[in-house]
């Protein structure tokens, strides 16, 4: 039986709330789980995540993988850096849990827009760049030729 960590979708329509579980990887997204390892509520500014580490790291150790999405919200409170300092045989106490994820910065169309022109006026620049230094290097091998002779 192959155990995945991965996310439970609860709560109302429109209104989600994740649950960290780990399941058998054969059984669909909201049907049987083993057990419940935390929650996260992304509806709450900010967004908030609760994981009991000793089941999380229990679940690792015993060889269960997590989905992406587990895996991107653990390495935002900081879970995997200390997964991966257990792992190395140290203890990991140095590393503090965090409860909230910050949130991630919502790019407007006119933001888009003046990103793309400011992505375009750089390549331009680069471009002028390239060709003044072809310039500046063919003429001093013009120079030594005059200099030769």
């Amino acid at each position: 039986m192959a155990v995945r960590i991965r996310l439970r979708r609860m709560g109302a329509k429109k209104r989600a709330f994740y649950r960290f579980v780990a399941a058998d990887s054969r059984s669909p997204r909201d049907g049987r789980f083993i057990e419940v390892l935390g929650y996260y509520n992304p509806i709450e500014k900010p967004a908030k995540v609760v994981v009991h580490q000793d089941k999380v790291f229990k679940w690792l150790k015993n060889g269960a993988k997590m989905t992406e999405t587990v895996e991107s919200l653990f390495r935002q409170i900081s879970i995997m850096e200390k997964w991966e300092k257990i792992k190395a045989g140290e203890t990991g106490e140095d590393i503090t849990i965090k409860d909230t994820i910050s949130e991630r910065k919502k790019k407007t169309k006119r933001a888009k827009k003046a990103q793309a022109t400011e992505e375009a006026e750089k390549a331009e620049k680069a471009e002028e760049a390239e060709t003044t230094t072809g310039e500046e290097e063919e003429k001093p091998e013009e120079e030594a030729k005059t200099e030769e002779s």
